[in-house]
């Protein structure tokens, strides 16, 4: 049931970003994969510069702290994708 959990967190967060990046969205999986990629890399940042620990915070903070390290993947995805188009 949890894997289950991490999947929709992985897609709302994904879409939301995608929102904040450019404004539409990447595709559901695409959004899905981004989404639990950003919060990991989300999660992982923040507890290097605060000690931030995803189960002593509220779903809030956790989904902020995961768009934002969402946002952060996106924009290297961009980068990497729209580079490699002739």
């Amino acid at each position: 049931m949890q894997i289950l959990g991490w999947v929709i967190f992985g897609a709302l967060t994904g879409w939301i970003a995608s929102k904040v990046v450019n404004r539409r969205g990447e595709g559901c999986m695409v959004n899905t994969a981004l989404g639990l990629l950003g919060a990991v890399v989300g999660g992982f940042i923040f507890r290097q510069l605060t000690g931030f620990r995803y189960e002593y915070h509220g779903f809030f903070t956790s989904m902020f702290v995961a768009v934002l390290g969402a946002v952060l993947v996106l924009i290297i995805y961009h980068a990497i994708h729209d580079r490699n188009r002739p």
